[in-house]
């Protein structure tokens, strides 16, 4: 994608990836479903997970997984109430640019 990808972006996305599963789940898993979207390293995502856990809108948890400790990331009332709030942020900033491609407001 040509255009960048802020942070508040990046963490809607990342919200939004994380909160499709309950009971959490990991980074890797996280990079490949963001990567749906956008170009995204794993370099990029685990900043993003730090902050976002730092903030309170992820919870993380180990578990063992093939006999290694896997990292899960699972969100948090407080992330919900935040996903939310980018959700109807971005259908506003989406309708607005919309618009403009397609001729409409001034």
């Amino acid at each position: 994608m040509i255009f960048n990808t802020g942070s508040a972006l990046l963490d809607a996305i990342v919200l939004a990836v994380v909160s499709r599963e309950p009971e959490g789940t990991y980074g890797y898993k996280i990079t490949q479903e963001v990567r749906q979207a956008i170009d995204l390293s794993e370099s990029t995502l685990y900043p993003v997970l730090r902050r976002l856990q730092k903030d309170g809108c992820l919870e993380v948890y180990d578990m063992e997984f093939g006999g290694r400790n896997r990292r899960y990331y699972r969100i948090t009332e407080q992330g919900s109430a935040q996903l939310s709030l980018y959700e109807s942020e971005w259908i506003r900033y989406s309708e607005k640019i919309t618009a403009l491609f397609e001729g409409g407001q001034n």
